[in-house]
């Protein structure tokens, strides 16, 4: 849990400062749980500059409350959680600056967003929490007020969260949580996860990730987990202490975020799924007459490919579910059992031209294009980036900030490895199921 904030105060010498507001938003890593927000009297005189940046002045707080009849507050909504800020050095001090003055030692771990951003969003020009807001496509209001910057650093966070694909933040968090006794243990944490699309996280008592795993219902999958007698379940069982998860809203996000993770974190109950992905690719060659021929064949990763499949049989099926959308002729497409009827009958240019259609639309090769699909809330969006033919990444964007260029969307996109299999999942996803929809790269640098 974490408690992300931020304070305005009087300025002056350093030690001698004052709180003039305060904004706390409890966040449980995937939404808001609770908040508190306040202007404080700070029983001093507030510096002319701060004044003129904030536009809080001493008028304003002559009936404010005083700090210590806002400290329990305080107290109560960041027990149990790591104070998140930008800049977390200043905010923490100056909070412990007011509960020395009360007599009361302020303990808490915390973090800080412009550490954090400097680590996972590297190069960028300026790490200031405005110049940060403007290049990830964050709503900023009320800057230099507590409220809209600590709003505006939560939504920084969740990015930050997304990027930190080696789960080092929420390790760390996991290690603050109290331990559950066994025989409520596993029940319990059952409860804390929702029956939504998503990835999910099983961490020992050190938070360490122990395992990773995607679901459409990840409360139903887990409780699978936890209710199976299976040797590898009951030593998952025996394990977890703790379970963390991210929404992604979207089935192929999930996969891909799956992939990605457990191949950089590598959790000792996942080494099954590190294997290969696919076993059989789609080729292509001419013949004697010059037709272009579609052949299913046993995966080699040193040659090119159109696409691949999990298996062989697999993908002799799908070609021939495909044979009369593209009027692919049997015969060019290494179907067994082919009638004498329904040999090709198109000139070699036609029946190329066909096949080159089929081709174009189930590869990646040489593809420039953003997949589009649901997010983890109801007005974000996900979006998937290839860039000639390449995995780049994946990140979320809210509908009221529609990506307008390719800078932005490579600003909020969380870089993952190209490879493969990463290239196999998109695929085969695509295969089978539907996206909101594909966005060709030329038609967002050139919207007209």
């Amino acid at each position: 849990m974490y408690a992300i904030l931020d304070l305005e105060t009087t300025g002056g010498k350093y030690n001698e400062e004052g709180i003039t507001e305060i904004a706390i938003y409890k966040f449980d890593g995937h939404e808001i749980v609770d908040q508190f927000i306040s202007l404080v009297n700070p029983e001093r005189p507030i510096q002319a500059f701060v004044v003129g940046l904030t536009g809080i002045n001493n008028q304003m707080l002559r009936n404010a409350p005083k700090f210590y009849e806002v400290a329990k507050r305080v107290i109560e909504i960041t027990t149990d959680c790591i104070i998140v800020a930008h800049n977390a050095q200043f905010d923490y001090r100056i909070l412990q600056l007011e509960f020395d003055r009360l007599g009361y030692d302020y303990q808490r771990k915390s973090l800080c967003t412009v550490e954090l951003a400097q680590e996972l969003l590297p190069d960028q020009q300026s790490y200031s929490l405005g110049k940060l807001a403007r290049n990830l496509g964050i709503p900023v209001t009320d800057r230099h007020r507590a409220n809209g910057d600590a709003l505006a650093t939560v939504k920084l966070f969740k990015i930050l969260l997304a990027k930190d694909t080696q789960k080092k933040i929420i390790q760390e968090s996991v290690k603050l949580n109290p331990k559950k006794q066994l025989d409520t243990k596993l029940r319990d944490l059952i409860e804390e996860i929702p029956s939504q699309t998503g990835v999910y996280y099983m961490h020992n008592a050190n938070g360490r990730v122990i395992y990773i795993g995607k679901s459409r219902n990840m409360k139903k999958q887990v409780n699978q987990h936890f209710t199976s007698d299976n040797q590898k379940s009951k030593r998952i069982q025996n394990e977890v202490e703790a379970l963390s998860y991210d929404e992604t809203g979207s089935e192929l996000v999930a996969l891909l975020k799956e992939h990605e993770e457990v191949k950089k974190i590598k959790p000792h109950h996942n080494r099954g799924a590190r294997r290969a992905k696919f076993k059989a690719q789609l080729a292509s060659f001419y013949d004697e007459q010059g037709y272009l021929n579609l052949r299913v064949e046993k995966a080699d990763r040193t040659k090119a490919c159109i696409t691949t499949f999990s298996t062989i049989p697999s993908g002799l099926a799908y070609l021939g579910r495909m044979a009369e959308q593209y009027e692919l002729s049997p015969d060019k497409i290494g179907l067994k059992d082919v009638d004498e009827n329904s040999s090709c009958t198109d000139s070699p240019e036609v029946y190329n031209a066909k096949v080159q259609h089929f081709i174009n639309a189930h590869t990646l090769v040489g593809k420039n294009q953003i997949i589009i699909d649901r997010g983890p809330s109801r007005d974000e969006r996900s979006a998937i980036l290839i860039e000639n033919g390449s995995f780049r990444g994946l990140g979320y964007y809210n509908l009221n900030h529609q990506i307008t260029n390719l800078d932005i969307l490579e600003r909020i996109i969380t870089a993952m490895k190209d490879s493969q299999d990463a290239r196999h999942i998109i695929q085969s996803y695509l295969r089978n199921r539907k996206v909101i929809k594909i966005i060709e790269l030329q038609e967002l640098n050139n919207p007209d």
